[in-house]
C-alpha cells in the first residue's frame, strides 16, 4: 500500500492509532519476554551453581568421615 505523503502513513487511513498502538504493545510485550528469560536465566545459572557447590562440599565431607 503506497501513501501519498507522511501524514498518511502515520494516519493509515483513520487506523493509525490501532496499528501503531499494536506495534507499540507488542514490542513491549516481546521486550517483557526478553527481560523475563534473562532473568530467569541468571535465576537458574545461580542455583546451580549453588548446587554443585553444595553437592562438592557434600563429597568432600562424605571423603573426610570415611577415612
Amino acid at each position: 500500500m503506497a501513501f501519498d505523503s507522511f501524514q498518511d502513513f502515520i494516519t493509515m487511513g483513520g487506523y493509525g492509532l490501532y496499528v501503531w498502538l499494536s506495534f507499540f504493545l507488542s514490542f513491549v510485550v516481546i521486550a517483557l519476554v526478553a527481560l523475563e528469560t534473562a532473568t530467569a536465566r541468571q535465576s537458574l545459572k545461580k542455583k546451580s551453581q549453588q548446587l554443585q557447590n553444595r553437592q562438592q562440599r557434600l563429597a568432600k565431607r562424605q571423603r573426610s568421615v570415611s577415612q
